[in-house]
């Protein structure tokens, strides 16, 4: 039996929230579950998770998001656009039935700068109760989004090798 419904929140500015979200994607595929992930603000197929879902029975991985970095403090009518389309994706995912768990990747970003209204993706999310674990991953997690949670986890960056002058690294770090 699946006990499912649940809404789940990674955040913070330390290194692990998709990381985090990828691991319950890994083990709820162990039992059988089907996990669908939206990523807001991404678009890349180099991604290690996007090659990986294919080796996943009942994962997949898809991109709402562009390629180019989102200047948060400005975004551009592209982004808005993407973000808002991909938000009437995963509700529709969200209520398809098709998903146990569906991950809403780099959305709390989205609507800390202001891609999405947090007050509407709240009131979704808790308009009535699904058979669906819900997790949204992202720094600055709008209070919101917090006040419905059940379970939040704060990343926080103690060290991090950016900091030293090490890049991104591919298979660890995307």
């Amino acid at each position: 039996m699946k006990d499912l419904g649940l809404i789940q929140v990674y955040t913070g500015n330390g290194k692990g929230k998709t990381t985090a979200s990828l691991g319950l994607a890994f083990r709820a595929s162990g039992h059988g579950f089907k996990v669908c992930m939206l990523q807001f603000m991404k678009d890349c197929s180099d991604y290690g998770e996007v090659k990986a879902a294919q080796y996943l029975p009942g994962f997949v991985v898809i991109p709402v998001g562009r390629h180019d970095f989102v200047d948060l403090a400005d975004p551009a009518p592209v982004d808005i656009e993407l973000a808002g389309k991909g938000w009437e994706q995963a509700k529709k995912t969200i209520d398809s039935g098709e998903y146990d768990i569906v991950i809403l990747d780099e959305i709390n970003v989205a609507m800390a700068c202001g891609l999405l209204p947090a007050a509407d993706v709240a009131a979704f999310l808790t308009a009535e109760k699904r058979n669906v674990e819900i997790v949204l991953t992202g720094r600055y997690a709008p209070p919101e989004i917090i006040a419905i949670a059940h379970l939040v986890t704060e990343m926080q960056e103690v060290k991090h090798p950016y900091n030293d002058g090490v890049a991104a690294r591919q298979g660890i770090d995307y």
